[in-house]
């Protein structure tokens, strides 16, 4: 069976605003699993590591032979907390990086508290030799970690509604001849019909710097909706439904938009969100307000 449409799912219904839901998300838009259990298991363990150092700076200097300097291991502490933290809120990629920077530093003092009357040598070696184990799984995870927000998809979704000073018929039929929504809709550089139900999308950018794919009409019920898909494959997931409602007596018509991009990632998704501007919703009110010149006789 296809998946749903993602506007048959949860959404706000008192907002301009997409809101992420975990039924029905496209698969594009999420964080790889294994990825973000990675960089919450390196922010826990540094949060642990920096409580004992924080907390028993004593006891914990002992244990690892480097003799009693309590308010350089809390320091120690306090950085392992900041970093774990970071790693478990947003951006754990530059987060990690920061942990190995630190794990250097604990590398440099280790190495100079060997040479203290009361440093403990096998203690040391076995504490270096701990800190370049979890520094090796500081680097692997700044590199997963980095690696996947860079690849991270830039997500577009708006809802939206107007009023358009033209019967639901009016609206439909003008919106149901896909390659009129480029005439308003200023994301979009051409819509081309391939058939009855498929058609070809180019997506405006900067410098020309697009993307092409094909969507499907999902949703045809004329006069009161249509809704539309990308094609499995398609380098856009792009998913949207517009829905056409009786207002003022019938003579206008109470229109609501909910539409969801995907771009792919790397430079050229980065591109296409740039062509929506800072506020899609601000954006696509002004698309509609194009639509209700055009519909004026």
């Amino acid at each position: 069976m296809a998946a749903e449409p993602y506007w048959e799912h949860d959404y706000s219904a008192d907002h301009d605003t997409w809101h992420d839901v975990e039924e029905g998300e496209p698969a594009a838009a999420r964080h790889a699993p294994d990825d973000r259990q990675l960089g919450q298991l390196v922010g826990l363990l540094s949060v642990g590591l920096g409580l004992a150092e924080l907390l028993a700076p004593r006891a914990l200097g002992r244990a690892v032979g480097v003799g009693d300097h309590p308010t350089i291991i809390r320091m120690l502490g306090v950085r392992g907390i900041v970093t774990g933290l970071g790693m478990l809120t947003r951006a754990p990629g530059n987060w990690a990086w920061a942990r190995v920077a630190g794990d250097a530093i604990d590398l440099a003092l280790l190495g100079a508290a060997a040479s203290s009357p009361d440093a403990d040598p096998r203690r040391i070696a076995a504490a270096t030799a701990g800190v370049l184990g979890v520094a090796a799984l500081d680097a692997y995870a700044g590199q997963r970690l980095t690696s996947s927000q860079s690849a991270e998809a830039p997500r577009i979704g708006v809802i939206h509604t107007a009023t358009i000073d033209s019967t639901p018929g009016e609206v439909y039929r003008f919106w149901r001849r896909l390659e009129n929504l480029p005439r308003f809709l200023s994301h979009l550089e051409s819509v081309s019909n391939v058939s009855d139900r498929i058609a070809h999308w180019v997506a405006s950018g900067p410098a020309g710097a697009g993307a092409e794919w094909d969507a499907e009409i999902v949703d045809d019920q004329p006069g009161r909706r249509i809704g539309w898909r990308s094609l499995p494959g398609s380098p856009v997931t792009h998913e949207g439904m517009v829905s056409f409602e009786p207002a003022i007596g019938g003579r206008s018509t109470f229109l609501r938009i909910e539409m969801l991009y995907v771009p792919p990632p790397g430079k050229v998704g980065t591109r296409i969100a740039r062509s929506f501007g800072p506020d899609p919703a601000l954006q696509i009110a002004g698309d509609l307000r194009r639509l209700e010149r055009l519909l004026k006789p």
